[in-house]
């Protein structure tokens, strides 16, 4: 009993105990729009680095998050010590996904792209029996290990046995809102990669932290906890997103995207292998939309966009997915 109740202890940690509280009063109001009408660099000059670009294939994803219509989405606020507008989602219906998923069917997508969607979990066996088989299924969190008695969480194996190719980890939605830290997240990483499941990984700093100089303190320290989780990288994708970008409307510049991507692939670099680091696919996540996707797919280290609201508007996500034109001219 004792050795099974550690066990699951250690499921536990890393889950964090208090999650922020909510705060709306108008001063926190008015700090938190003047925080977001700049985009600071890391204040830090970009790292002289020769990395190299990945050699996979692009790849885009869709997270509908909670939502099934983009008219779900409103900004709001909350308190994570660091008052940031955020996108509040309300839950969609099964109308909304037959047209979204209809959407989809009708697309013209480019061949030499990996595509994948991640519906709120109520509906991704919904999904899987009508969306063309060009688009493989993601889930939006699993479990850090087998399942068991643990109400309301999803398992890698229930993922596996409706479809689900891919799952999403490391979020900043389930870092800083649910709670979950950087070791915790490295676990649940670990697990569903050794169930055969694809893993999604993803990394990025919140507003204060860009402004302080420590994106890359926090963009590696979060990579090393999926490094000290993880042996075989040939099915993670690797997703930075900063937190300031997501749901703001704000998205960084294609400069600024490159700056972190590259960073990261010479972590890979130094940390992993260079095998991994030239393998191992980076993409760009954070107020992604069929305006903006072009100039980013030209720049050298991003691979590809996981991308939150656009994917809920089926035009404008085969858009994004057909921006690797643009990768191409470029290369």
């Amino acid at each position: 009993m004792a050795s099974a109740a550690s066990s699951l202890a250690s499921q536990f940690s890393g889950l964090r105990r208090e999650a922020a509280k909510p705060s709306f009063s108008t001063a926190h109001l008015f700090h938190a729009v003047q925080s977001q009408l700049r985009l600071p660099s890391t204040r830090r000059p970009i790292r002289s680095v020769v990395a190299m670009a990945g050699t996979g294939k692009f790849f885009v994803g869709g997270n509908w998050k909670c939502a099934c219509n983009h008219d779900d989405y409103y900004f709001g606020i909350y308190n994570d010590f660091c008052l940031k507008p955020v996108q509040i989602l309300q839950n969609g219906t099964k109308d909304s996904i037959r047209k979204l998923v209809a959407d989809l069917n009708d697309s013209k997508l480019e061949n030499d792209v990996d595509v994948i969607v991640s519906p709120p979990y109520v509906y991704i066996d919904v999904v899987k029996q009508s969306l063309t088989e060009r688009i493989e299924i993601s889930a939006q969190n699993s479990w850090v290990g087998k399942g068991g008695a643990f109400t309301g969480e999803i398992s890698v194996e229930q993922l596996k046995d409706i479809g689900c190719k891919w799952v999403i980890l490391g979020h900043s939605e389930r870092r800083h809102i649910i709670g979950e830290d950087d070791q915790f997240i490295g676990k649940k990483a670990a697990y569903a990669l050794s169930q055969n499941l694809k893993v999604i990984a993803c990394i990025g700093e919140k507003l204060e932290e860009r402004e302080a100089g420590k994106t890359f303190d926090v963009c590696f320290e979060q990579m090393k906890s999926f490094a000290d989780s993880i042996s075989n990288w040939k099915d993670v994708v690797i997703a930075y997103e900063p937190v300031w970008a997501i749901g703001t409307g704000k998205v960084a510049t294609p400069e600024q995207a490159q700056e972190v991507h590259v960073a990261v692939r010479d972590w890979l670099k130094k940390n992993v292998s260079p095998e991994v680091a030239s393998s191992t696919r980076i993409i760009y996540g954070g107020s992604v939309n069929g305006g903006n996707c072009s100039e980013l797919a030209k720049q050298e280290d991003i691979d590809g966009f996981l991308v939150g609201g656009a994917s809920l508007k089926g035009p404008e996500f085969a858009t994004i997915v057909n921006s690797v034109t643009a990768k191409k001219v470029t290369a």
